[in-house]
């Protein structure tokens, strides 16, 4: 009998030590389920807040961003563990051990407003180049990153610059521009298209008896010195990085001469344009141009998104004879193609409903990949942006569970 009681006791502790170890892997388990699970949250909450948005742009009405400045969860994990004698005859003298557990879960959510003067003005400022550049790195397509980001193209003709707007009300200049944008992606698509900075010599000449031993050493550490005999003053040369240029040549193949020409065209430029060169005796040169891409801002992104589903859709444009095979064809007649409804879109992927109907990027049929593509897009230009949203100090909404 003695021995029953003992192995039972020592039944007890294994199963007790065991189900100690076993709450041990429970925390990092929950955490991990939880982070997991605020992560798709916040993302998911943020593309309804983009789709919200072009919804309200389509119904001229303000847009307007929240975000998710801090989450706070306290997991609070509880075990007990005990033993009591068995109920019933012989049995009544064996110890049968008893375990109890509890997690709870308590998050606290922080949502800031997103506004305020500096966002506003971000909001409504027109991106930069290197913006531009960023994304095109990532391997999106140029027809897709100038259709949204790009306000209009400005070609440089044999007596003037002529404007073309990315506007669809304005058929002409829609066009041209989709034209162009179609014939660099052409080029793209066949590895043939360079987007690098201009490696640009800026030169300045003082006078020799202007600067000391000392800043003269100083001078050497920044800038190729040339001292000038005949006039008796100091040649300073250094290469700084330039804007953008879009070429479907490789710029580092220039001459001299040529480089010299951009150098001189590049000393005034605006950093939300996007320059490009078009040559001919390379792919895409049977229709040389040059020009610049005039980047808009975010604002004027999701109002051309909310435009395009009512007020100014857009249309087919068939791409220049002179440009070259594009891949698959592949030409959407809209940016970002939208499903609205008066029913549920239970098959999209995400929808929201907004003033009595339902909007959802459309994620079927054969051009899935590009709109899905444009939506991440629009993503990362909110990104880009939104600054960083503060923590402390600012009115807020704080939901506890």
């Amino acid at each position: 009998m003695k021995a029953l009681q003992l192995r039972s006791v020592l039944g007890t502790l294994v199963c007790l030590a065991s189900f100690l170890a076993l709450s041990g892997c429970v925390s990092p388990i929950a955490l991990h389920r939880a982070v997991g699970a605020y992560d798709e949250a916040i993302t998911n909450a943020a593309s309804k807040q983009l789709l919200m948005n072009i919804a309200r742009a389509h119904h001229h009405q303000p847009i307007h961003f929240t975000g998710v400045s801090n989450v706070a969860a306290t997991f609070d994990f509880r075990f007990s563990a005990g033993a009591t004698p068995a109920l019933g005859g012989l049995a009544g003298q064996v110890l049968m051990p008893i375990f109890g557990g509890s997690v709870a879960e308590n998050p606290t959510i922080s949502i800031v407003p997103v506004e305020g003067e500096e966002f506003t003005k971000r909001l409504l400022t027109p991106f930069q180049q290197g913006k531009f550049t960023l994304l095109l790195r990532q391997r999106f397509d140029i027809d897709l990153l100038l259709r949204l980001m790009a306000q209009e193209v400005r070609i440089q003709g044999p007596a003037k610059q002529m404007s073309y707007r990315n506007r669809p009300s304005d058929a002409s200049g829609y066009e041209m521009f989709r034209r162009v944008v179609l014939h660099l992606s052409a080029i793209q698509d066949q590895n043939q298209l360079h987007a690098e900075p201009l490696n640009l010599e800026r030169t300045w000449i003082i006078p020799a008896g202007s600067v000391s031993a000392e800043g003269f050493q100083a001078l050497e550490k920044e800038f190729f010195v040339q001292y000038n005999k005949q006039d008796n003053t100091y040649t300073l040369r250094k290469h700084v990085p330039g804007p953008i240029l879009i070429t479907n040549y490789d710029p580092e193949t220039l001459s001299p001469e040529e480089r010299a020409q951009l150098n001189d065209e590049a000393g005034v430029w605006n950093a939300n344009d996007v320059a490009f060169d078009i040559r001919p005796n390379h792919l895409g040169g049977d229709w040389p141009m040059r020009g610049v891409f005039r980047l808009r801002s975010f604002h004027a992104v999701i109002s051309f998104l909310g435009r395009s589903i009512g007020d100014e859709p857009e249309h087919h444009v068939e791409k220049d004879p002179r440009t070259p095979p594009i891949k698959d064809d592949e030409n959407p007649i809209t940016t970002m193609e939208l499903v609205v409804s008066d029913s549920v879109l239970p098959e999209e992927d995400l929808s929201i409903r907004s003033y009595n109907r339902y909007y959802a990027v459309n994620t079927k049929g054969p051009l899935a990949r590009w709109n899905r593509s444009a939506f991440q897009m629009v993503y990362l230009l909110f990104q880009m942006t939104v600054t960083d949203l503060p923590r402390t100090g600012v009115p807020s909404i704080t939901i506890a569970k």
